[in-house]
Protein backbone atom coordinates (compact mmCIF):
# COMPACT_ATOMS: atom_id res chain seq x y z
CA UNK A 1 0.00 0.00 0.00
CA UNK A 2 2.94 2.16 0.37
CA UNK A 3 4.45 2.19 -3.05
CA UNK A 4 6.25 5.11 -3.88
CA UNK A 5 5.57 5.45 -7.30
CA UNK A 6 2.08 4.24 -6.74
CA UNK A 7 0.50 4.87 -3.53
CA UNK A 8 -2.27 2.24 -2.66
CA UNK A 9 -1.64 -0.22 -6.04
CA UNK A 10 -3.13 -3.36 -4.67
CA UNK A 11 -6.28 -1.50 -4.03
CA UNK A 12 -6.17 0.29 -7.55
CA UNK A 13 -9.56 -0.46 -9.64
CA UNK A 14 -8.62 -2.12 -12.94
CA UNK A 15 -12.24 -2.93 -14.79
CA UNK A 16 -14.19 -2.85 -11.56
CA UNK A 17 -12.04 -4.83 -9.01
CA UNK A 18 -9.00 -4.40 -7.09
CA UNK A 19 -5.62 -5.39 -8.59
CA UNK A 20 -5.16 -7.67 -5.81
CA UNK A 21 -8.45 -9.70 -6.82
CA UNK A 22 -7.61 -9.82 -10.13
CA UNK A 23 -4.53 -11.26 -8.98
CA UNK A 24 -6.81 -13.97 -6.64
CA UNK A 25 -8.76 -14.61 -9.86
CA UNK A 26 -6.02 -15.47 -11.89
CA UNK A 27 -4.03 -17.52 -9.04
CA UNK A 28 -7.72 -19.48 -9.03
CA UNK A 29 -7.79 -19.69 -12.83
CA UNK A 30 -3.86 -21.43 -12.91
CA UNK A 31 -5.90 -24.47 -10.70
CA UNK A 32 -2.89 -26.30 -9.17
CA UNK A 33 -4.03 -25.69 -5.13
CA UNK A 34 -5.69 -23.34 -2.84
CA UNK A 35 -4.56 -19.53 -3.17
CA UNK A 36 -4.51 -17.27 -0.43
CA UNK A 37 -3.38 -13.20 0.16
CA UNK A 38 -0.39 -12.91 2.45
CA UNK A 39 -0.44 -9.42 3.30
CA UNK A 40 0.84 -6.45 5.85
CA UNK A 41 -2.12 -3.99 5.56
CA UNK A 42 -5.87 -4.67 6.98
CA UNK A 43 -7.47 -3.11 4.21
CA UNK A 44 -5.57 -5.73 1.28
CA UNK A 45 -7.06 -8.20 3.93
CA UNK A 46 -10.84 -7.16 3.62
CA UNK A 47 -10.77 -6.78 0.11
CA UNK A 48 -10.04 -10.46 -0.50
CA UNK A 49 -12.25 -11.39 1.98
CA UNK A 50 -14.94 -9.47 0.77
CA UNK A 51 -14.15 -11.22 -2.62
CA UNK A 52 -14.36 -14.48 -1.14
CA UNK A 53 -10.90 -15.64 -0.94
CA UNK A 54 -8.66 -16.36 2.25
CA UNK A 55 -6.26 -13.49 3.35
CA UNK A 56 -3.56 -14.17 5.76
CA UNK A 57 -2.17 -10.88 7.92
CA UNK A 58 2.02 -11.03 8.26
CA UNK A 59 3.82 -8.73 10.18
CA UNK A 60 4.35 -6.12 7.50
CA UNK A 61 7.76 -5.70 8.65
CA UNK A 62 8.98 -8.99 7.57
CA UNK A 63 12.03 -8.29 4.93
CA UNK A 64 10.70 -9.82 1.40
CA UNK A 65 8.12 -11.54 0.21
CA UNK A 66 9.28 -15.08 0.84
CA UNK A 67 9.10 -14.25 4.21
CA UNK A 68 5.38 -13.26 4.07
CA UNK A 69 5.19 -16.19 1.99
CA UNK A 70 6.78 -18.81 4.53
CA UNK A 71 4.70 -16.92 7.94
CA UNK A 72 1.41 -17.42 5.80
CA UNK A 73 2.42 -20.96 4.95
CA UNK A 74 3.13 -21.79 8.84
CA UNK A 75 -0.34 -20.38 9.52
CA UNK A 76 -2.57 -22.18 7.05
CA UNK A 77 -0.80 -25.13 6.56
CA UNK A 78 1.07 -25.99 10.04
CA UNK A 79 0.66 -29.89 9.44
CA UNK A 80 2.85 -29.55 6.39
CA UNK A 81 0.12 -30.90 4.50
CA UNK A 82 1.12 -29.31 0.82
CA UNK A 83 4.82 -29.49 0.05
CA UNK A 84 5.07 -26.99 -3.08
CA UNK A 85 4.06 -23.70 -2.36
CA UNK A 86 4.23 -20.83 -5.18
CA UNK A 87 4.92 -17.26 -4.12
CA UNK A 88 3.53 -14.82 -6.86
CA UNK A 89 3.36 -11.02 -6.21
CA UNK A 90 0.60 -8.86 -6.33
CA UNK A 91 1.30 -6.60 -8.97
CA UNK A 92 0.90 -8.97 -12.31
CA UNK A 93 -2.80 -8.43 -12.91
CA UNK A 94 -1.97 -9.28 -16.88
CA UNK A 95 -0.14 -12.57 -15.92
CA UNK A 96 -1.84 -15.51 -18.10
CA UNK A 97 -2.58 -18.53 -15.52
CA UNK A 98 -0.98 -21.09 -17.42
CA UNK A 99 2.30 -19.57 -16.74
CA UNK A 100 1.69 -20.15 -12.83
CA UNK A 101 1.24 -23.62 -14.01
CA UNK A 102 4.73 -23.61 -15.80
CA UNK A 103 7.00 -22.77 -12.80
CA UNK A 104 5.93 -25.88 -11.13
CA UNK A 105 7.58 -27.64 -14.02
CA UNK A 106 11.10 -27.61 -13.08
CA UNK A 107 10.27 -29.36 -9.88
CA UNK A 108 9.66 -32.24 -12.25
CA UNK A 109 13.83 -32.76 -11.56
CA UNK A 110 14.16 -34.44 -7.45
CA UNK A 111 17.13 -32.33 -7.24
CA UNK A 112 15.78 -28.76 -8.38
CA UNK A 113 14.75 -26.57 -4.96
CA UNK A 114 12.83 -23.81 -6.48
CA UNK A 115 11.64 -23.46 -10.00
CA UNK A 116 10.99 -19.80 -11.80
CA UNK A 117 10.45 -18.54 -15.23
CA UNK A 118 12.39 -16.90 -17.58
CA UNK A 119 11.30 -15.23 -20.70
CA UNK A 120 13.69 -14.17 -23.73
CA UNK A 121 15.24 -10.71 -24.49
CA UNK A 122 14.43 -9.10 -27.71
CA UNK A 123 15.71 -5.48 -27.21
CA UNK A 124 18.50 -3.72 -26.28
CA UNK A 125 16.96 -1.35 -23.99
CA UNK A 126 15.70 -4.04 -21.72
CA UNK A 127 19.20 -6.08 -21.55
CA UNK A 128 20.58 -2.62 -20.65
CA UNK A 129 17.75 -1.99 -18.14
CA UNK A 130 18.93 -2.99 -14.77
CA UNK A 131 15.43 -3.05 -13.24
CA UNK A 132 15.55 -6.24 -16.18
CA UNK A 133 16.89 -8.97 -14.05
CA UNK A 134 18.39 -11.38 -16.17
CA UNK A 135 18.96 -15.25 -15.62
CA UNK A 136 21.85 -17.01 -16.70
CA UNK A 137 20.96 -20.47 -18.17
CA UNK A 138 21.30 -22.65 -20.95
CA UNK A 139 18.10 -24.57 -22.72
CA UNK A 140 18.61 -27.99 -24.66
CA UNK A 141 17.47 -27.97 -28.21
CA UNK A 142 13.74 -28.40 -27.33
CA UNK A 143 13.91 -28.36 -23.72
CA UNK A 144 11.88 -25.77 -21.91
CA UNK A 145 13.66 -26.24 -18.21
CA UNK A 146 16.79 -25.76 -17.44
CA UNK A 147 19.17 -25.04 -14.53
CA UNK A 148 19.69 -21.46 -13.44
CA UNK A 149 23.26 -20.72 -12.92
CA UNK A 150 23.13 -16.91 -11.63
CA UNK A 151 21.17 -14.01 -11.98
CA UNK A 152 22.36 -10.77 -12.75
CA UNK A 153 21.15 -6.97 -13.51
CA UNK A 154 23.81 -6.66 -15.55
CA UNK A 155 23.64 -7.83 -19.54
CA UNK A 156 24.42 -11.85 -19.03
CA UNK A 157 25.70 -13.51 -20.28
CA UNK A 158 28.71 -12.56 -22.37
CA UNK A 159 28.54 -13.61 -26.22
CA UNK A 160 26.22 -14.32 -29.00
CA UNK A 161 23.26 -16.13 -28.47
CA UNK A 162 19.92 -16.15 -26.12
CA UNK A 163 19.94 -14.37 -23.23
CA UNK A 164 16.57 -14.50 -20.40
CA UNK A 165 14.48 -12.09 -18.59
CA UNK A 166 13.92 -13.72 -14.95
CA UNK A 167 10.26 -13.87 -14.38
CA UNK A 168 9.99 -13.33 -10.55
CA UNK A 169 7.60 -15.98 -9.44
CA UNK A 170 8.88 -19.06 -7.56
CA UNK A 171 7.29 -22.27 -6.88
CA UNK A 172 9.12 -23.84 -3.91
CA UNK A 173 10.02 -26.88 -2.15
CA UNK A 174 8.08 -26.89 1.38
CA UNK A 175 11.49 -27.76 2.89
CA UNK A 176 13.47 -25.49 0.48
CA UNK A 177 11.46 -22.35 1.27
CA UNK A 178 12.02 -22.98 5.30
CA UNK A 179 15.68 -23.36 4.55
CA UNK A 180 16.01 -20.45 2.36
CA UNK A 181 14.15 -17.78 5.27
CA UNK A 182 16.21 -19.20 8.06
CA UNK A 183 19.02 -18.31 6.09
CA UNK A 184 21.00 -14.38 6.82
CA UNK A 185 21.21 -12.46 3.61
CA UNK A 186 24.34 -13.53 1.71
CA UNK A 187 27.22 -11.36 0.02
CA UNK A 188 26.08 -11.60 -3.34
CA UNK A 189 22.46 -11.15 -2.86
CA UNK A 190 23.17 -7.68 -0.53
CA UNK A 191 25.65 -6.71 -4.13
CA UNK A 192 23.22 -7.39 -6.56
CA UNK A 193 19.96 -6.52 -4.51
CA UNK A 194 18.38 -9.79 -5.99
CA UNK A 195 17.14 -12.72 -2.75
CA UNK A 196 17.28 -15.90 -5.11
CA UNK A 197 20.84 -15.33 -5.10
CA UNK A 198 20.65 -16.49 -1.29
CA UNK A 199 19.87 -19.75 -2.93
CA UNK A 200 22.21 -20.02 -5.32
CA UNK A 201 25.49 -18.99 -2.66
CA UNK A 202 24.17 -21.76 -0.36
CA UNK A 203 24.24 -24.63 -2.85
CA UNK A 204 20.85 -24.88 -3.50
CA UNK A 205 19.35 -25.56 -6.89
CA UNK A 206 16.83 -23.03 -9.26
CA UNK A 207 15.27 -24.54 -12.31
CA UNK A 208 13.95 -21.90 -14.89
CA UNK A 209 11.34 -22.81 -17.54
CA UNK A 210 11.23 -20.53 -20.20
CA UNK A 211 7.53 -19.57 -21.56
CA UNK A 212 7.37 -17.02 -24.45
CA UNK A 213 5.89 -13.84 -23.25
CA UNK A 214 6.13 -12.14 -19.73
CA UNK A 215 3.91 -9.89 -17.42
CA UNK A 216 4.35 -6.68 -16.42
CA UNK A 217 4.66 -5.72 -12.99
CA UNK A 218 2.63 -2.35 -12.44
CA UNK A 219 4.48 -0.04 -10.30
CA UNK A 220 3.54 3.65 -11.98
CA UNK A 221 0.38 5.27 -13.51
CA UNK A 222 1.34 4.38 -16.74
CA UNK A 223 1.39 0.37 -15.72
CA UNK A 224 -1.89 0.88 -14.66
CA UNK A 225 -3.93 2.50 -17.41
CA UNK A 226 -1.87 -0.17 -19.76
CA UNK A 227 -3.47 -3.35 -17.25
CA UNK A 228 -6.87 -1.94 -17.16
CA UNK A 229 -6.35 -1.46 -20.89
CA UNK A 230 -6.36 -5.29 -21.61
CA UNK A 231 -8.49 -6.05 -19.07
CA UNK A 232 -11.39 -3.47 -20.75
CA UNK A 233 -10.55 -5.31 -23.99
CA UNK A 234 -11.14 -8.95 -22.77
CA UNK A 235 -15.08 -7.95 -20.93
Amino acid sequence: MASSRLPGKPLADIHGQPMIVRMLELARAADIGPVAVACGEAAIADAVRKAGGIAVLTDPDLPSGSDRVAAALASLDPGGAHDVVVNLQGDFPTLPPASLRAALAPLADPEVDIGTLVVPIDSEEELHTDSFVKAACLFAPGAQVARALYFSRLPIPWGDGPRWHHIGIYAYRRAALERFVALPESPLEQRERLEQLRALENGMRIGAAAIPHGPFGVDTQADLDRARAIHAGKA
